[in-house]
Formats: C-alpha cells, sequence, structure tokens
C-alpha cells in the first residue's frame, strides 16, 4: 500500500441523485462490450447507483460496427436474466428498462434502413459519435431518424474534443431538435478538465436535458460515490431541471 492511499479520503455515498430518479445510461450487462465483465460487478454497481440516491436504472449497451456488433434481440434476453440475478441477489434499485447506445459509424446507415433501436424509456434512441473525429452525414442520418418519428438523445457530448459550447457545432445539433445527455462524472472531472468545463457551460446555457452515470465498472461505482459528497454537483442538482424524472 503506497503513502498516498494511506490518506486517500474514504467516501459514504450520499442519495444526491433522488431527484434525478432514475439513471438513464450504464453498461451493465455483463460481456456485451467494454462495461460490466460479469454478473457480481453488475450487481456491485447496482447496488452502488441505488446508494447514491437512484431510483430506477435503464441499461445501454453499446451498438457499435465493427466492435461491439451486438444484436437486439439478444440483448432483451441478457436483460431479463440480469434483472432475474438481480433480483435473486436482493437489489432494490429497480432495473426498468433496457435501451442501447449506438454509435454513428460506418454501419450505422445500413441500420436505418432496417430499424431495431432498443429505446430509452420507450421513446429515445440515444446515441454517441466518435470520440476522436466525426464522420461526415452525421446531420443528414439525425434527420432521417427524426423524420422516421424518432427523438434522438446525442449521449455525453462534452467528451467530444471537436464540439465546443462556443463553436457551431453544439448550437446546429440543439437547433436540430436533438437533446443532451451529460455525464455525471463530466462533472467531477472523472474524464478531464476540458470535459468538465464543457459540461458545466452547457448547463448554464440550459442545453442539458438528461444526465447519466455511464457506469461501465466498479471504477466508475466508487467514482459515483466520491461526486455524491461533491457540494458544487449537489446544488447542480437540486436547481436544475433533468427530464430523467419522466422515464
Amino acid at each position: 500500500m503506497g503513502i498516498l492511499s494511506l490518506f486517500k479520503k474514504q467516501y459514504t455515498p450520499k442519495p444526491i441523485f433522488e431527484a434525478l430518479g432514475t439513471d438513464m445510461h450504464c453498461h451493465l450487462i455483463p460481456r456485451v462490450d467494454d462495461g460490466s465483465k460479469c454478473i457480481e460487478e453488475s450487481i456491485e454497481c447496482l447496488n452502488t447507483l441505488k446508494a447514491v440516491g437512484f431510483k430506477k436504472v435503464i441499461i445501454t449497451p453499446h451498438f457499435q460496427h465493427p466492435r461491439f456488433n451486438n444484436d437486439e434481440d439478444d440483448i432483451r434476453q441478457r436483460y431479463e436474466e440480469v434483472k432475474r440475478q438481480a433480483a435473486e441477489a436482493g437489489v432494490e434499485i429497480e432495473i426498468a428498462g433496457i435501451g442501447g447506445e449506438y454509435r454513428i459509424d460506418s454501419g450505422f446507415k445500413n441500420r436505418l434502413e432496417n430499424p431495431r433501436f432498443l429505446k430509452v424509456g420507450g421513446k429515445y434512441v440515444l446515441v454517441e459519435f466518435s470520440l476522436h473525429q466525426q464522420m461526415m452525414g452525421v446531420d443528414e442520418m439525425i434527420f432521417d431518424m427524426q423524420m422516421n418519428g424518432y427523438e434522438v438523445i446525442l449521449a455525453h457530448p462534452e467528451r467530444y474534443p471537436y464540439m465546443n459550447v462556443q463553436g457551431d457545432r453544439m448550437e446546429q445539433l440543439k437547433n436540430q431538435g436533438v437533446f443532451f445527455q451529460i455525464n455525471a462524472l463530466s462533472l467531477g472531472g472523472f474524464y478531464g478538465d476540458e470535459a468538465r468545463t464543457k459540461a458545466y457551460e452547457m448547463l448554464e446555457r440550459g442545453w442539458v436535458e438528461f444526465m447519466g452515470t455511464d457506469t461501465h465498472n466498479t471504477m466508475y461505482a466508487k467514482a459515483l460515490v466520491d461526486l455524491s459528497n461533491n457540494r458544487k454537483v449537489a446544488k447542480v442538482l437540486e436547481k436544475y431541471e433533468f427530464m430523467n424524472k419522466e422515464l
């Protein structure tokens, strides 16, 4: 054990997410993406989400070509198994639904031709961009989704280095009717100072509709416990009207 770990403060979870109600973005179906590796890890994360105040959770595995070529029917079956094992383990948080986090990538246009989206809350399609560079034709694909009746949420816009609050890109997407979901851990600096700064700037402009934890594993869960003791984040949750409570 290092000297630093001897003096690192150990936080206990505080239920600061009670007002938010639902975590609508997490990766807790084991072995389908870069999230949970086993049901025991999923259960530990679910218990932590409950401890920091969440009442419900919607699980959103990655759909990404070719890295995570998940099938919606298979994901539904795995989701039901997570629900069953969580109930047997005495997990108290409500596992309230299955969605997907769909990467707009080279395979997304084909997906639009035969859509089988797992929708968050039965209404919204959660999409993400590349964390490195945005591909061409994104706006057209989002427009096609909207014309087909889908409500689109963009996951963690604060994490895309090519999108800035002061630039045109975020405002353009807002004007297009895209909902924004920030990651709770961005507010605590989990993804770096740039993502934290952009997340707060987006909140100040009223550009954020949803907040999710994007929990992948127990490292994220431990960071959420620390975040639950952050007074600045607690104030954001007290005053900002997120749409999570509608899910």
